[in-house]
């Protein structure tokens, strides 16, 4: 295996500890670039990488062993990473119970990075309180925001919400969605660019319009996570000034939202990685620019 060279100390000292080489190693294993069942370089190739006698690497080897990192730790071979036992999946949870925190998490990375493919911004704008607060507070303080958003296009028929009589020339149900659909859309990015004035962070907030109904909500953060659930059409009565609306409408809100996690074994990070493709993809090519009025 070849393992680029790092021989710079971060504490200040030409040569780095053994607690340092543990850290850079541990981090090599946590982004995926040591997988399990990998042999480590040598002891005399360690030390010369780094820079450093054979002790400290016989020490940050000892440490990762305790740590449960590595494997087959002796004399006689190099050890192999360890087979990590992949990390329990989330019970689903209600979106507006489980995107909150979520997003919080996201947040605290110092580059964050939010695509979300959703009917409206209802829910993201609601969920999205929750790392706000977290910032106003001071609990986390990210440097870069990218959020981008895809909404169905107004100029489609949407497979839903629709009239339960079907549509006409004059179709009510549309408008409210349009309306909504503009209207919270305004707000999310209204209350995310209000961090440039109030915490200097860069923030980018942009919507392109999907030529088709979304079936499900995705939400991707950082590209390490996705969260997906699927929109539950109820028939539904709405009251308005003229009478009574009937329409079949989603519970999006009340979906249950499905974790996926880049580091939860090989299906959870092949999802997330298609996942990601997929929404590159529709904004990158069938998706058309959209304006909020």
């Amino acid at each position: 295996m070849v393992v680029n060279r790092e021989n710079v100390a971060v504490n200040g000292s030409n040569r780095l500890t053994h607690q340092e080489i543990a850290d850079t190693l541990r981090e090599r294993i946590r982004a995926g670039e040591l997988k399990a069942g990998d042999r480590l370089p040598t002891q005399a190739e360690l030390a010369e990488e780094f820079g450093v006698e054979r002790g400290a690497v016989r020490q940050a080897l000892r440490a990762l062993q305790d740590d449960g990192l590595l494997s087959n730790v002796s004399k006689g071979s190099p050890p192999r990473i360890a087979e990590q036992a992949p990390l329990a999946p989330e019970e689903p949870q209600p979106t507006m119970v489980g995107l909150g925190p979520r997003l919080a998490e996201a947040f605290s990375a110092p580059r964050v990075r939010v695509d979300a493919v959703c009917l409206t911004a209802e829910t993201l704008m609601l969920a999205i309180s929750e790392p706000l607060r977290q910032i106003h507070e001071g609990r986390i303080r990210p440097e870069e925001l990218d959020v981008r958003i895809l909404l169905p296009s107004r100029d489609i028929n949407l497979a839903f919400p629709v009239p339960v009589d079907g549509r006409g020339d004059d179709d009510p149900v549309h408008e409210r969605w349009l309306a909504m659909r503009n209207a919270q859309g305004q707000v999310l990015r209204y209350n995310l660019q209000s961090l440039r004035s109030t915490h200097d962070i860069d923030v980018r907030v942009t919507f392109r319009a999907l030529p088709f109904t979304p079936p499900v909500k995705l939400y991707l953060l950082n590209g390490t996570e996705a969260l997906i659930g699927y929109y539950m059409i109820t028939r539904r009565e709405e009251p308005t000034d003229t009478g009574t609306l009937e329409m079949y409408d989603t519970l999006g809100s009340k979906s249950l939202l499905f974790s996926f996690e880049r580091n939860r074994g090989q299906q959870d990070a092949a999802f997330v990685e298609q996942s990601q493709k997929w929404f590159d993809a529709l904004w990158e090519t069938i998706t058309t620019d959209l304006t909020l009025s």
